[in-house]
């Protein structure tokens, strides 16, 4: 196949995803960001990375939103929001974050395959995304693409989407969010 052939594969694998996804698990997690006063979000390698756009976006709103482990990270205090971007729920660093998260009396989220797992049973809000983790050895969904490749695409996507209803629920717009776009440059 060609490149724009794989392409036109991964944007229907996409999506087949979109309804495989919980409108109330969703709502729940818009909500409790709504609710808090700041936000943390972490993830490990690629998953990482989309949790990383998900709070310049939040940043972009006004949001007071963090990644977790950057030097400019503020601390998590009683009742902010902690979103964890894990497949298997079971990244090592990942679950040491949660349980600190809920010893300083923080709200989990869980952005997860695996509701199941270590981080899921954790957490307070889950929002199970379809995929297959990078070993294949959990989710229930069929992909050409390699490793956790959909998972974190899925994420991307549903990061997005949480925005634009975030968006919506406060009543701002791309304009109003453009003027806490970084000028600098």
């Amino acid at each position: 196949m060609k490149a724009t052939q794989y392409l036109a594969a991964v944007v229907e694998e996409l999506n087949q995803t979109v309804h495989l996804i919980s409108d109330e698990e969703t709502e729940q997690l818009v909500d409790r960001i709504l609710k808090s006063k700041k936000i943390f979000v972490a993830g490990a390698g690629r998953s990482g990375f989309m949790g990383k756009s998900f709070v310049m976006r939040m940043m972009h709103m006004g949001i007071d939103a963090y990644v977790v482990g950057e030097t400019v990270t503020a601390n998590l205090e009683e009742d902010d929001l902690l979103i964890i971007g894990s497949g298997s729920g079971e990244t090592k660093t990942l679950v040491a974050i949660a349980e600190k998260a809920k010893s300083l009396g923080g709200t989990v989220a869980a952005i997860t395959i695996s509701p199941e797992s270590t981080i899921g049973k954790l957490a307070d809000i889950t929002v199970r995304l379809p995929g297959i983790t990078k070993d294949r050895s959990q989710g229930d969904f069929k992909t050409i693409q390699p490793m956790g490749s959909l998972f974190e695409q899925t994420m991307l996507l549903i990061y997005d989407a949480i925005i634009l209803r975030f968006m919506e629920k406060k009543g701002l717009d791309s304009n109003k969010m453009y003027g806490k776009h970084a000028n600098l440059e």
